[in-house]
């Protein structure tokens, strides 16, 4: 498949995007399901509540494939294009291969798409009858000072996409165009995004997620 490697000595092996044999297929099948956090904080309290999730800076794609593995219809943004293109690819090896996968699988792509393109672009063009239930935003956040900690895949999409210096402006005008709730990612110990205060937050040891209700989701929301 298409990947990208560092060429300088001592580097780590290629990235590419891998929905098959990889931690990402792993945590689908063993990951804690509707408990982790990411899932609490989306608001999917069933596989049967089939929420329309946007990602706004979907990256390889990892929290909305585990999104769409748990019922939810999944619209993947991408604005970098060798980003977008590294995520097209892993979406269409695994749709190839889906076959050895079984049912489930299968239906757990249906319900991803991707588009290449700037999320403000995207969001200001987003019309009142197609707004998604949820937003959720993972932008990319300055490495910490020790970088032996940081993931080979971090340092090189840090090269890659830079910093997501217009995540507080999107932020904004995500709060406009969802319907329940828009859910940011962020560092555990991080200012909030934009220095806009969330509704409420679930912090993990590494990780944070802050949460913006806009409206309740109902109990029962099933399509």
């Amino acid at each position: 498949g298409l990947a990208i490697h560092q060429l300088e000595k001592s580097t780590p092996g290629p990235i590419s995007c891998d929905f098959i044999g990889s931690s990402v297929n792993h945590r689908r099948l063993y990951g804690g399901g509707i408990s982790q956090d990411l899932v609490k904080a989306i608001g999917i309290r069933s596989t049967n509540q089939q929420l329309f999730v946007i990602d706004l800076m979907a990256g390889l794609g990892r929290d909305g494939f585990i999104l769409a593995s748990l019922g939810s219809t999944v619209l993947m943004l991408e604005r970098n294009k060798i980003v977008a293109a590294l995520l097209a690819d892993g979406l269409d090896r695994a749709r190839k291969i889906q076959s050895n996968h079984g049912t489930d699988f299968k239906k757990i792509l249906k319900r991803i798409s991707l588009i290449n393109v700037d999320a403000k672009d995207y969001l200001h063009n987003l019309d009142e009858t197609s707004k998604p239930d949820v937003i959720y935003l993972d932008p990319m956040f300055p490495s910490r000072e020790k970088s032996s900690k940081v993931k080979k895949e971090m340092q090189l999409l840090h090269q890659l996409v830079g910093l997501d210096g217009d995540a507080g402006q999107i932020l904004s005008i995500a709060k406009e165009k969802a319907k329940y709730r828009v859910v940011v990612k962020r560092p555990a110990h991080a200012k909030f995004l934009g220095d806009q205060e969330p509704g409420y937050s679930l912090k993990g040891k590494s990780t944070r997620y802050d949460i913006y209700p806009l409206k309740k989701i109902p109990t029962e929301f099933i399509r």
